[in-house]
């Protein structure tokens, strides 16, 4: 019998939609128990990965290991083992009772039903007596997401893929989703892999982030991802831009070889001013502050702040913060220079 610290391992693997190279990752490794935080922009892989993870669709190349082992689409090895939470709850057209309990039925596993079921709506706060016998069509957009939520959580899966969870849920939904995902790893060692546009929450609850562009992944979260699409210079090795949907630009450096994904180490980015007059600064991007947190680690403030289409997650010191009047609204101006993009 094969004995591995790895839940997963993925060699050499592509995906391809038609003739489009969706993912390519050649190794990844996820520890067992551990929790993974996945991000990247919209287009960027982070759906396809997770169906990949799931085995619900097979990688066009390349292999994907499970516990040592590897495996495919509709094993029934994995099949009770791993499961998928979209961003979108997927429900059977029945009842909340039998959508948690189909999948117990299913292995023929039936003793204690009720209590089970009981258990596993509680854990995402729903009452068993005002949810139980309710019809899937009843139930809001955040109730039907904690159902598809308990109805994975009553198998104790080694595994929870968890895609955008609390995307499109009201605020006590997803703090629920947040609580009872967080769980299952504390109570059954469950291994977990979420991909969120929640910067502060992923930063916060995950052992490891990595980023994803063009299905290509960066395994270290302190490098940003400066999405494209970009924009060619008129002449050849001119800098590169990026338009941002508010109407900024970014300029890059000049682009050469393969290489298709700009990215800056959150290091070389500052929170200052527009009236800062560096000769090196030539991007001064305008955003704002979504949210902030303070980390456990180096009781550093962390800030996630929207400009445009894309958000960045950036630590300050607490003096420093306050010194700005940071806050979430605070307008504030990101400041790089293009000399610190690299391209992947």
């Amino acid at each position: 019998m094969t004995r591995t610290s790895f839940a997963y391992r993925l060699d050499q693997v592509t995906h391809f939609f038609g003739d489009k190279k969706v993912i390519d990752i050649k190794h990844l490794e996820i520890p067992k128990g551990s929790i993974t935080g996945l991000m990247g922009p919209n287009g960027s892989g982070k759906t396809t990965l997770l169906k990949l993870l799931a085995f619900a669709i097979p990688p066009s190349s390349g292999c994907i290991f499970f516990n040592g082992r590897p495996e495919y689409p509709f094993s029934p090895k994995i099949r009770s083992k791993v499961t998928l939470v979209t961003q979108k709850p997927y429900l059977l057209k029945r009842s909340v009772f039998d959508n948690i309990a189909y999948g117990l039925k299913i292995r023929q596993d039936i003793k204690d039903l009720k209590q089970r079921v009981c258990r596993a709506l509680d854990s995402v706060g729903l009452t068993f007596d005002q949810f139980a016998f309710r019809q899937w069509h009843e139930l809001s957009g955040g109730e039907a997401q904690r159902v598809a939520l308990a109805a994975r959580l009553i198998l104790k899966p080694e595994v929870l893929l968890l895609d955008e969870p609390v995307a499109s849920v009201d605020t006590r939904s997803a703090a629920l989703i947040r609580t009872a995902s967080l769980a299952a790893r504390r109570d059954w060692g469950t291994t977990l892999v979420i991909a969120s546009h929640d910067l502060a929450w992923l930063f916060d609850c995950s052992d490891t982030q990595i980023s994803i562009s063009s299905g290509t992944l960066f395994a270290t979260g302190r490098e940003i991802i400066i999405p494209g699409p970009y924009i060619p210079p008129e002449h050849p090795g001119q800098a590169w831009t990026k338009q941002l949907e508010d109407g900024q630009t970014i300029l890059l450096p000049a682009r050469s070889g393969a290489a298709k994904t700009a990215v800056i180490r959150q290091e070389n980015i500052c929170l200052g001013t527009t009236g800062e007059t560096s000769h090196e600064i030539d991007n001064r991007i305008k955003g704002q502050v979504q949210s902030m947190h303070l980390t456990g680690q180096n009781r550093q403030i962390m800030a996630t702040i929207a400009m445009g289409e894309m958000s960045v997650m950036l630590g300050t010191a607490t003096d420093q913060a306050a010194a700005m009047g940071l806050q979430p609204g605070t307008q504030i101006t990101l400041l790089f220079c293009s000399c610190n993009i690299i391209w992947r």
